[in-house]
């Protein structure tokens, strides 16, 4: 419970919604490590999907936080060549948004459903950042630490979702992911303005 509450307070305290700005990404690997900790979308979208896998169980569990990175890097190449996407912003809030509601209701969609619901919301902030890549000094090291970090939220989000299964636990969880649908709510009212 005290890692839950530290990893809560952590993304409270985290800079608002800024990893979009578009000029361009200083370094390689640490870079790539620090920048989804950076943006409160980021990282809320990517603990998210932790949490969730880990409330949902096997096999979702372990495929959540495997189909998000390999998405995202599918939607990394989509930015850098340019494809033309929806609105990436709105995708993302929306990413937040759903992920959050999710949490809170204890949704269960069918294993088919989840997967394809955070492989979509993977292509939104994989292409955002794949828009961005080609000007970082070390695209690769700046991937490899990017991927790495994502995976470390996705691991945060499990260790947050171990909390679930006591009575307040369960109510600790679904507190939270009301929190993370009302901030994509916000992200979303931000987008659509």
């Amino acid at each position: 419970m005290p890692l839950a509450c530290a990893l809560t307070l952590a993304s409270v305290l985290a800079a608002p919604a800024s990893a979009h700005t578009g000029t361009g990404l200083a370094g390689g690997f640490v870079s790539g490590m620090l920048h989804p900790l950076s943006g409160m979308d980021h990282l809320l979208a990517m603990v998210s999907v932790g949490l969730w896998g880990a409330i949902l169980g096997r096999p979702l569990l372990v495929a959540l936080p495997v189909i998000f990175p390999a998405m995202m890097a599918g939607g990394a190449i989509l930015g850098m060549v340019g494809a033309p996407v929806p609105p990436v912003e709105l995708g993302i809030a929306l990413s937040v948004l759903m992920l959050g509601v999710a949490i809170a209701f204890g949704l269960r969609p069918p294993v088919w459903l989840a997967c394809v619901m955070v492989g979509v919301f993977a292509l939104f902030h994989g292409y955002a950042h794949g828009r961005e890549l080609p000007s970082a000094a070390d695209p690769i090291g700046y991937s490899a630490g990017f991927v790495l970090s994502t995976g470390l939220l996705h691991i945060a989000g499990i260790a947050i979702g171990t909390v679930n299964d006591t009575p307040r636990g369960a109510l600790f969880v679904k507190g939270l992911g009301a929190g993370i649908g009302v901030t994509g709510l916000y992200f979303l009212a931000k987008a659509l303005l």
